[in-house]
């Protein structure tokens, strides 16, 4: 039987619009920073990714500044900036500010938002966060293309996101602010992107990157996330149904459509990964950049939740192709390998 991918959350499939644009992109010779007809069709293909992107979050193409990906995104506009975030935010943010905003019942407390970083959700456990106005910067790398966003009516004065999160290339992303904002390049040379990020462009991941962002946004307007959700509840009714002391982190707040987070008291995280990968499943025990780390996870911590709680938690994240028999399959799986679990236990 094929084996079922359900770690979205950590990277997607290659959508086939992406990929096309990708393939595509191949056969542009030129250099986009080269003047000659060749240059300007690799930059045509940039600039029209570019356009891509800031409509896909109502901006506009100036302010957008392709990267390599949300970490690289991350310290260009929270290096010595001294702002402040919760404990709820990801390594790449957590790398730059200390976590001194309190988390009350799910939701980060913001004092000041002109000195704050609040990611628009939670990457393993699916929490969406109402972002305040005037908020300095905003991860919207899990949020994108699931939950609606407008840099334009949010108030949010820097965001980033990254393409393999919703159908695009890895290694590819977009910091967005207004052109005008004094941001020090910390990549300096030929002055690409404007002066604020230099480099040759990865005109293909870029391509790819803003096809992305298109059909990411059709999918959102045409409602395909509620039936994953639809599908997320399935699930989470069938592990209940039979392990009823099982947790569900976040079940009572507002999440991600696609998004378990869910805790079997005294089965460990990575065990629980290693005996469903073995039964043709792919899930996590939290982020895909924190895997493999013994400490528990400092988002679960955040939140309220001991050590052993913590170290016994997996991530289901299901995607626009999932389907019902691979979620029917998945709860059956697991419920039989808890039950061996708690037996030999």
């Amino acid at each position: 039987m094929s084996r079922v991918y359900l770690d979205h959350n950590a990277t997607t499939p290659l959508r086939a619009e992406a990929r096309a644009a990708m393939i595509a992109a191949m056969d542009v010779v030129g250099n986009p920073s080269s003047v000659h007809a060749e240059g300007r069709a690799a930059k045509g293909l940039v600039e029209t990714a570019r356009a891509q992107v800031a409509e896909a979050v109502g901006a506009s193409g100036a302010d957008v500044v392709f990267v390599s990906g949300a970490t690289e995104a991350a310290a260009l506009c929270l290096a010595g900036r001294g702002l402040q975030a919760s404990g709820l935010e990801h390594a790449a943010v957590a790398a730059w500010i200390e976590a001194s905003l309190p988390v009350l019942e799910g939701r980060v407390v913001v004092g000041d938002p002109a000195r704050s970083v609040v990611q628009l959700a939670n990457s393993e456990t699916g929490l969406v966060q109402d972002l305040p106005k005037g908020l300095a910067v905003s991860d919207l790398t899990q949020g994108f293309g699931k939950v609606p966003f407008s840099f334009a009516w949010s108030g949010v004065q820097m965001v980033f996101l990254s393409a393999h999160k919703f159908g695009g290339p890895k290694g590819i992303g977009a910091l967005i602010f207004p052109a005008g904002t004094d941001l020090a390049a910390q990549i300096k040379g030929g002055g690409q992107e404007m002066g604020r990020r230099s480099g040759t462009e990865n005109v293909m991941a870029i391509a790819g990157f803003g096809a992305a962002c298109a059909a990411a946004q059709q999918d959102l307007a045409d409602g395909r996330w509620e039936r994953v959700a639809q599908l997320r509840n399935i699930l989470e009714k069938a592990i209940e149904t039979s392990a009823e002391e099982t947790i569900f982190v976040g079940k009572q707040f507002t999440r991600l459509p696609n998004t378990s987070c869910f805790i079997a008291k005294g089965w460990k995280g990575e065990t629980q990964v290693m005996a469903l990968d073995l039964a043709g499943f792919a899930i996590s025990a939290g982020s895909a950049c924190s895997s493999g780390k013994v400490k528990a996870s400092p988002v679960l911590a955040a939140l309220g939740y001991s050590d052993d709680e913590a170290r016994c938690a997996v991530r289901v994240s299901l995607g626009i192709e999932t389907t019902m028999d691979e979620v029917l399959r998945f709860a059956q799986a697991w419920t039989e390998k808890h039950a061996r679990a708690n037996a030999r236990s």
